[in-house]
């Protein structure tokens, strides 16, 4: 098992590296960079995002004039008028006045020792605003999982043991239009009946925590954090839990028509013995060992856009933010250690296999 731990954590190296090479060579073609960013402010097309320039960025406050007599960028749309030595600063600034083979190294050199920089629009360290935004996404993808686990097992056990009745059929039915059906748009509806829209105003619109969360006692304030997750929680669950639940039936009744039941029913087993001491085990173990996967899975994409329609502030919106900010060292960061985490959550799963039926060896498999 030492050896085959090894082999997938060097393979990690190259499968982190392609990921990184290619995603870097997409953005050196997308247009509106953050140099444009800036620019577009300051001839008044664009949003907000050099109102919140890092330290850097300010020291450029005295040079953020127009020359109608300077040369006109011709790299940059709307730069014409602009004093070309600013806009020198502003490829200085950015790290733009490198080509982007050095570019690149440089950024895997400071990745490695976990060095991400400063964000370009926020006066504040990467690493230290994704740990900031990071309980949130923490919360949904905990209690997502959690949740679609707890629907799921017993569903999709039931539903093994009732295959092809009534119940069955129906609960099919529910479970497939209940995955066919967006979460955000499910959100949103959700929205506009409970939470201020045309109907009801049961439910807090946006955030965790209430403005006067530091003044509630602690049972006060478990009710006031799960008041604020019923909405986003009940728009993901309703798709969530209908992989697991199909996987969980067809699992159960692939073990059911196996030998080794009928011999437990002809020892004049129960059901019940049969089912949960024998069965069990054995139809769990794709669907227990994919746990960590599926925990993963909505940390870090299930929740983009529920994060946004509930203004939720985690990962998936600041990620949304940064990409439509160009903020490029929180969003290669970001697909860094989510990747990072993603390779490694795969290894776990792996070891949970081997952990659950001992009888697995990945040893004697090529990786």
């Amino acid at each position: 098992m030492g050896a085959y731990i090894l082999r997938r954590i060097l393979l990690m190296i190259p499968t982190l590296f392609g990921i990184m090479a290619i995603s870097f060579a997409v953005i050196q073609f997308a247009p509106g960079g953050p140099v444009e960013q800036v620019i577009a402010k300051l001839t008044g097309q664009g949003g907000d995002a050099s109102d919140r320039l890092s330290g850097g960025g300010s020291d450029l406050g005295g040079n953020n004039n127009f020359d109608a007599g300077g040369e006109a960028s011709s790299k940059y749309r709307g730069a014409q008028g602009l004093d070309p030595e600013f806009i020198k600063k502003l490829e200085k600034q950015f790290g733009f006045d490198k080509p982007p083979l050095e570019r690149f190294g440089l950024m895997l050199w400071n990745y490695i020792r976990f060095d991400f920089g400063e964000s370009y629009f926020r006066d504040i360290g990467v690493l230290e605003l994704i740990v900031e935004k990071m309980p949130v996404s923490i919360s949904l993808g905990l209690w997502i999982t959690l949740l679609s686990y707890l629907i799921s097992i017993p569903l999709g056990i039931r539903k093994a043991v009732k295959d092809g009745s009534a119940f069955d059929t129906w609960t099919s039915g529910v479970v497939i239009i209940g995955y066919a059906i967006p979460g955000f748009l499910f959100g949103i509806l959700l929205m506009v009946l409970f939470a201020g829209g045309s109907f009801w105003d049961w439910f807090p619109l946006r955030g965790l925590t209430s403005d006067n969360w530091d003044q509630l006692s602690w049972p006060d304030r478990i009710l006031d954090y799960f008041w604020h997750l019923t909405l986003p929680l009940t728009a993901m669950v309703l798709s969530a839990f209908a992989t697991a639940t199909l996987l969980t039936k067809n699992s159960f009744l692939d073990e059911i028509r196996k030998q080794y039941v009928v011999t437990a029913r002809a020892k004049g087993l129960s059901e019940r013995q049969v089912l949960y001491g024998h069965v069990f085990r054995n139809a769990m173990l794709i669907v227990v060992a994919g746990f960590p996967g599926a925990f993963i899975s909505v940390f870090f994409t299930g929740s983009l856009l529920i994060e946004n329609i509930f203004s939720l502030d985690g990962l998936g919106r600041l990620g949304f933010v940064s990409v439509i900010q160009r903020d490029y060292p929180v969003v290669f960061a970001n697909l860094y250690i989510t990747s990072l985490i993603g390779l490694f959550i795969g290894l776990i799963s792996d070891l949970t296999y081997t952990w659950i039926d001992p009888r697995i060896d990945f040893e004697r498999r090529e990786v």
